[in-house]
């Protein structure tokens, strides 16, 4: 009997919404999507998506501590504490996007209609892609080591880099050996900064990446490295460098860097990182990633 009375209640509701459905409505509920929509896409390229997911977590458990039956249970500083951050929440929101706002914000006065697209897809992940970009990378930074040329190069996965790009050139281009060497080489207007790797393609370089704030960073480690660990602190990126001082190879993810790695052993890495994500947790390239190293 419940049940019927909820069904007919439910069906009374929604009759009476199509009946007073007018046109106008139709344009609200639009404007809405589409504002959502470019929202969670502009968010989707940059870091800001893990304080979305946060956020998240953050008003489920305010729904969870409010509904009716958890009355019984008093986790009053619970509700106190999660009610005024939900309260001061766009203000938190501005503070913690304020970045991605503002570019949110030039992007859509650089707009012009015919760039509004919802059905863009991006690259499908391609695990054959996948192969042959670490072979390259691996190719390309043996070399880069041999002629102790300088490198920072940046493989994106599945936190987007899209406000690191921004510091840097978009080229969009298929990798090679030949046009990493060219980028780096020390003569090169665009040598300086990282190259990052986005689906397969070097998407962008020159880019400047955030410096690690860690305090146990060996006094050794130069402005590359320092860069490349900064960079695995914010993101899950895998970062190579090439040390321009001694032609070292190392690698950078976790929160932590491995140096002095060989060909062989930085193709071993790259293939657990990039082309294994099942494998991700259970392979460590054969050992615990090291944290950065004291002085």
């Amino acid at each position: 009997m419940l049940f019927a009375n909820t069904i007919t209640q439910f069906w009374s509701n929604f009759t009476g919404t199509i009946v007073t459905f007018s046109i106008f409505d139709l344009l609200d509920i639009l404007a809405v999507t589409l504002i959502i929509y470019y929202g969670l896409k502009l968010i989707r390229e940059t870091r800001a998506v893990q304080f979305i997911k946060s956020i998240g977590v953050i008003f489920a458990i305010y729904f969870i501590a409010d509904l009716p039956f958890m009355e019984t249970y008093t986790m009053n500083t619970l509700k106190f504490i999660i009610g005024n951050v939900v309260d001061s929440g766009l203000v938190v929101i501005a503070v913690l996007f304020q970045p991605e706002i503002r570019r949110a914000l030039e992007r859509i006065g650089r707009s012009k209609i015919s760039d509004i697209n919802p059905f863009h897809s991006s690259a499908q992940y391609n695990e054959d892609k996948i192969h042959e970009l670490i072979e390259i990378l691996c190719k390309s930074c043996g070399q880069l080591s041999a002629n102790r040329t300088g490198a920072l190069i940046v493989i994106e996965r599945e936190i987007r880099l899209g406000d690191i790009i921004s510091t840097g050139t978009v080229i969009d281009a298929a990798p090679c050996e030949e046009l990493i060497g060219n980028l780096f080489f020390i003569n090169s207007p665009l040598h300086d900064g990282a190259m990052i790797i986005r689906d397969s393609r070097i998407h962008a370089v020159g880019c400047f990446l955030p410096l690690s704030e860690s305090q146990d960073v060996s006094r050794n480690l130069g402005t590359r490295h320092r860069a490349a660990l900064g960079m695995s602190e914010v993101s899950d990126a895998v970062i190579i460098v090439v040390s321009e001082e001694t032609g070292k190879i190392s690698v950078a993810a976790d929160s932590g860097i491995q140096r002095g790695l060989s060909v062989q052993n930085l193709e071993k890495f790259l293939t657990f990182k990039l082309a294994s994500p099942a494998h991700d947790k259970r392979l460590r390239f054969g050992r615990k990633h090291e944290k950065p190293e004291k002085a």
